[in-house]
């Protein structure tokens, strides 16, 4: 018998920082880690290159993206949908 698996995609939350490319954003994903010798909480960002087809995502915008496979040595994520707009003023 088969079964139907299902392929979960682990979709990744970010805010755009860079949206200067064409079809290209770059996003930054902000953790928490408690620190091993102060013990108090830092914020670290790791920033993701990810593919924007039809160019919507602005500078501050909150956005899902999802892993693809990769478009260029540093992109290897896609855009699935905007979460948060920002006003642009």
């Amino acid at each position: 018998m088969e079964q139907d698996q299902v392929k979960s995609v682990k979709t990744v939350r970010c805010i755009v920082v860079s949206d200067k490319m064409d079809k290209s954003c770059v996003g930054r994903v902000d953790r928490r880690v408690k620190h091993p010798v102060v013990h108090k909480y830092i914020t670290r960002s790791t920033k993701l290159m990810f593919h924007d087809e039809k160019n919507v995502c602005r500078i501050g915008d909150e956005v899902l993206i999802a892993p693809c496979k990769p478009g260029s040595a540093h992109k290897a994520y896609s855009f699935v949908k905007k979460l948060r707009e920002t006003k642009q003023g």
